[in-house]
């Protein structure tokens, strides 16, 4: 029998709660304060070591605060999905398939919303 507190969270969950934490707020959070917003038993040397790692990803920036940083969103939600989109095309070689396929598997109004961004030149 396994102890809840042994069982490993589903990759990037805990970079989508600390990133949630991080856009509801108004200024740049410590780790400390990112921990208490989590409201979880993290430690905060573990919340410190996601905000390293979402620094290093370019997705959080941060500035001095003390002896540590406070961190802070670089991008809103929809910014962050289209980021990772643009990684997931970058990862293939051959991008006219890629993006072939992609388009052939939208649904009837996203395929209209692509066409209307597309003709309107909105990037």
């Amino acid at each position: 029998m396994t102890d809840a507190k042994d069982e490993r969270r589903p990759a990037g969950e805990l970079e989508s709660s600390v990133m949630a934490v991080l856009w509801a707020g108004d200024a740049p959070l410590t780790p400390g304060q990112v921990q208490l917003s989590l409201g979880s038993d993290l430690a905060r040397t573990t919340v410190t070591t996601i905000l390293t790692r979402l620094h290093d990803k370019g997705v959080v920036g941060r500035r001095r605060q003390g002896r540590g940083y406070a961190y802070y969103p670089v991008q809103d939600a929809h910014g962050l999905t289209a980021r990772r989109m643009h990684s997931e095309l970058d990862r293939d070689t051959d991008r006219e398939t890629v993006l072939a396929r992609f388009v052939a598997q939208l649904s009837p109004d996203d395929e209209r919303i692509l066409r209307d961004l597309l003709e309107s030149g909105e990037r």
